[in-house]
């Protein structure tokens, strides 16, 4: 199963590991799933995690450790880019890293992404996955 993360869902589970985005990152963590990156992607991780807004809630040594271990256990990929073009210029990377390596796009905010069916909340994916549709 492969996956790519937009970043809030990244930093929803470092925020709240008991959530449903933690409980996908533990899914990649023993590799059931394999998360789809790039070196783009990975910089918006880190740089939105580093944040001032969040630096009371993810110790930027979680931030780190979280980036290593992307790096080693992530699929790098970089797509070539679409014929969709998104009207936010920073979710384009993750549509069509998603999109190019058949990937699901797991996302808070479905809404910023064209309503296609490889694009899912993290509950939704949750669910299909948990009913055996992988």
């Amino acid at each position: 199963m492969r996956l790519v993360l937009d970043t809030n869902v990244v930093v929803s589970a470092l925020i709240n590991p008991g959530g449903k985005p933690s409980q996908i990152m533990k899914m990649i963590f023993s590799r059931k799933a394999e998360l789809y990156c790039n070196s783009i992607i990975l910089n918006e991780y880190e740089t939105v995690m580093l944040r001032p807004k969040f630096a009371n809630k993810i110790h930027s040594g979680n931030v780190r450790r979280l980036i290593d271990i992307i790096r080693k256990i992530g699929i790098s990929f970089n797509p070539f880019p679409g014929d969709t073009k998104l009207s936010d210029e920073s979710d384009q990377i993750f549509y069509d890293t998603a999109r190019g390596s058949g990937s699901i796009l797991i996302s808070g905010n479905i809404k910023h992404f064209p309503k296609e069916p490889f694009i899912m909340l993290p509950a939704d994916f949750l669910k299909w996955f948990e009913g055996g549709k992988r």
